[in-house]
């Protein structure tokens, strides 16, 4: 019995002091664009969408890790802010505030990004990343060759990584799941078949429970059930496979699922300027 108790009350003694080592993590919903679709055909290769149109958001995300910042996507590229929207255009992107000045607003300067991970390659998840360029670029190998290949891939626009893909920036090609912090936090989770080497975010919250941010696994929550694959993915058993370990975690561990393209799931976090804890 005394050996029990022991052994009680050292698990709850480890317990403790694990607790109150755990980091400070927060997250941030970031405003980083609008997409208006004409037709949403290319988003279904089974014609779930034909002749429908829709807004999607361009969501991105600054996780607080103690002392340390991460960006998680960048959005559309400065060049976009204010850009109005032509009602014949089949795809028109717009944005209305640029990452640099919505730091601003939570008092983060951008020299304190030490991290900025990306989803995958394409120009409106990687638009605004130059603005960091002292920071660590964590993104997939696979798609970071792809940046490289000729000709280019759908999307691809090189010169919006231009600080580590030319000036020898700190980059680290990730291969598998990665732990950004060490401590389970924060995990980019492979999930190939968007790109050859798309990631999705898994986001461990005190209050909030875990977050998983979609990346482009899927762009509308729905595409989870009705199995809708874009046309443009460049594997579709990979993109089916994605999919499917994208909704199992986020039913096993009970996560808040955010698709960063649909503007319904986006409203599961706070209203910027306020962060999930």
């Amino acid at each position: 019995m005394k050996l029990i108790s022991f052994l009680l009350a050292l698990a709850g003694t480890l317990a403790a002091a694990q607790a109150a080592s755990a980091a400070e993590v927060k997250l941030w919903r970031l405003d980083c664009g609008t997409i208006k679709v004409k037709d949403l055909s290319s988003f279904s290769d089974t014609y779930q969408y034909a002749g429908k149109q829709r807004t999607l958001t361009d969501s991105c995300y600054v996780i607080q890790h103690d002392k340390d910042y991460m960006i998680w996507d960048t959005g559309l590229p400065a060049g976009l802010l204010n850009a109005p929207l032509d009602a014949a255009a089949p795809m028109q992107p717009t944005l209305a505030a640029t990452v640099p000045q919505q730091l601003e607003k939570i008092g983060v300067k951008l020299e304190a990004i030490s991290v900025v991970g990306i989803s995958h390659y394409h120009f409106d998840h990687i638009g605004q990343a130059a603005d960091f360029p002292k920071a660590k670029l964590l993104m997939g190998k696979l798609d970071l060759e792809a940046m490289k290949s000729e000709p280019l891939p759908f999307g691809a626009v090189p010169d919006l990584l231009k600080p580590w893909l030319k000036d020898g920036g700190a980059v680290e090609p990730v291969s598998g799941d990665k732990d950004v912090f060490g401590d389970g936090s924060v995990t980019m989770l492979t999930m190939p078949g968007h790109t050859p080497g798309s990631y999705a975010l898994l986001v461990k919250l005190a209050k909030t429970g875990p977050v998983l941010l979609s990346g482009d696994i899927v762009h509308f929550e729905e595409q989870l059930k009705n199995e809708g694959v874009p046309p443009f993915n460049t594997d579709r058993a990979q993109s089916l496979a994605s999919m499917d370990r994208l909704a199992r975690m986020a039913k096993s561990l009970k996560a808040t699922l955010v698709v960063q393209h649909d503007a319904g799931d986006i409203k599961k976090l706070p209203a910027f300027p306020k962060a999930a804890e």
